[in-house]
């Protein structure tokens, strides 16, 4: 499920809200998806990036995020 609105998810070490996610990430939020029921979002939309979360663990709840531009620039040779 894809929703315009955030809503906020923690880890076993951190919770995590628009501001500080805005501000960890330096762009703005857009979206983010989840599957199933999963609390953790599969990826975070920003104006600029699209973030894959990453859960780095099957015992604790410990995330990292992939950084991907949205529109990377492509040059011709």
């Amino acid at each position: 499920m894809i929703i315009c609105e955030w809503r906020a998810f923690s880890t076993d070490t951190e919770t995590y809200t628009q501001a500080d996610f805005e501000k960890l990430v330096g762009d703005d939020f857009e979206a983010m998806m989840f599957k199933d029921d999963d609390p953790i979002p599969s990826y975070i939309w920003t104006k600029n990036y699209v973030f894959h979360i990453r859960k780095n663990s099957k015992i604790l709840t410990d995330i990292s995020f992939e950084k991907i531009p949205r529109n990377p620039d492509c040059v011709k040779s």
